[in-house]
């Protein structure tokens, strides 16, 4: 059998990067998956190539910083699946970056809204759905940056990424004894779009892969597999962790 079999996913961010390719791993892990982003035509796609291989998968395009979008997005999982077991909340974006003294106050808050609030926004629905199920599997793609490493003129990402994982940590502890795990996932460099608008030159990214102990950036594919551990039951006893996927980048000095 396989892991997922006979669960229901909402995966958001998912037309293109880790959380396509998380789409199509948790569907070929038996997973019925509801899949979120704001590019209707390449979502329509995904769910294509995931219903031809045998997988079952809706979409719904929007924002997730709308709070109305989470909500819908609960709604389908449960109107169409009958429930919810996991949440993998991967929407996010680098924002605005520069010197802190000159970044707008409105590049400030968009990227919280988009990082941050929206994560809230998607709990504060996708919740009640997995008690219903008796327990489920919450999952925040953060970051290694304002964890465990600086990076100059990236202060509205890390704080909004690290603050991911101090909603995951009183989730996790809230929603414990009830059965819903909650973790946070924190990628290395990886090679999606994102990544490769912060190293857009050879140069750029050389400097990014040195950064890393593996001397390389992640795939796609290879970040989806953190996160199908982080919602199968191989995670059964993992919970309130910032779980690092990040080719030792917190550990190199090299």
């Amino acid at each position: 059998m396989s892991v997922l079999s006979n669960k229901v996913a909402i995966i958001t961010g998912a037309s293109s990067g880790i959380g396509c390719a998380t789409a199509k791993l948790f569907a070929r892990e038996g997973a019925c998956v509801v899949l979120a982003a704001r590019r209707k035509p390449e979502l329509d796609a995904l769910v294509d190539e995931i219903t031809r291989a045998g997988g079952c998968a809706v979409a719904l395009a929007g924002d997730v910083r709308e709070e109305a979008f989470a909500q819908a997005l609960v709604e389908l999982a449960v109107g169409h699946f009958g429930g919810l077991d996991i949440a993998f909340n991967n929407a996010g974006t680098v924002g605005e970056m520069g010197a802190t003294p000159e970044l707008p106050l409105a590049a400030w808050e968009e990227t919280l809204r988009t990082n941050l609030s929206s994560a809230f926004l998607g709990a504060k629905y996708q919740l009640p759905a997995m008690l219903e199920r008796n327990g489920g599997s919450l999952i925040f793609t953060s970051t290694f940056v304002g964890y465990t490493v600086g990076l100059p003129g990236m202060a509205a990402y890390a704080a909004s990424k690290a603050g991911l994982i101090g909603l995951t940590q009183s989730l996790a502890a809230e929603f414990g004894a009830r059965g819903v795990r909650v973790n946070a996932l924190l990628p290395g460099g990886t090679d999606t779009p994102l990544g490769r608008a912060f190293a857009s030159t050879p140069e750029a990214l050389a400097f990014v892969q040195g950064l890393h102990a593996l001397k390389r950036m992640a795939s796609p594919e290879e970040i989806a597999k953190s996160a199908l551990y982080l919602a199968s039951d191989a995670s059964s006893f993992t919970t309130g962790t910032a779980l690092l996927a990040d080719g030792g980048v917190s550990i190199s000095r090299s």
